[in-house]
């Protein structure tokens, strides 16, 4: 089953939890054992695994993000002025796969799944494939 949930960013630059959509899609589905596939078909927003306690890990991803592909580069030639962006979701990656067993994602206990914007606000598209292992 293929579902779609909207993702609403509100800042230029963010981590959003979407753990719960993606169990939610998980549980609406039925499946007791399988997989789930997360893909984010945008070039400038990503999707990961990381630490879903405390705030200030996403924080501190965006900041290091941030050194590494600073959004002001005198030398970017992208006309849009957003390589920053793009550079950052091809770091993040824009799709990941899970288990699923006993109808709830496999995660370590403080791992959430993070929705990445990078080139925001905007309104952007997480598509959620669950698969049934048969």
């Amino acid at each position: 089953m293929i579902y779609q949930e909207s993702i609403k960013t509100t800042a230029s630059q963010q981590m959003i939890n979407v753990t719960e959509n993606v169990q939610k899609a998980v549980e609406d589905s039925g499946i007791r054992d399988g997989f789930v596939i997360l893909s984010v078909p945008h070039t400038t927003a990503g999707i990961t695994i990381n630490e879903n306690t405390d705030p200030n890990v996403g924080r501190d991803i965006l900041r290091r993000l941030e050194k590494v592909f600073p959004v002001s580069d005198p030398m970017d030639g992208h006309a849009e002025g957003n390589s920053a962006a793009h550079c950052k979701s091809s770091f993040m990656g824009t799709s990941l796969t899970l288990m699923v067993e006993d109808s709830r994602l496999v995660l370590g206990t403080w791992q959430g799944i993070f929705f990445c914007e990078f080139d925001g606000p905007r309104i952007r598209k997480l598509i959620i494939g669950v698969y049934e292992d048969r």
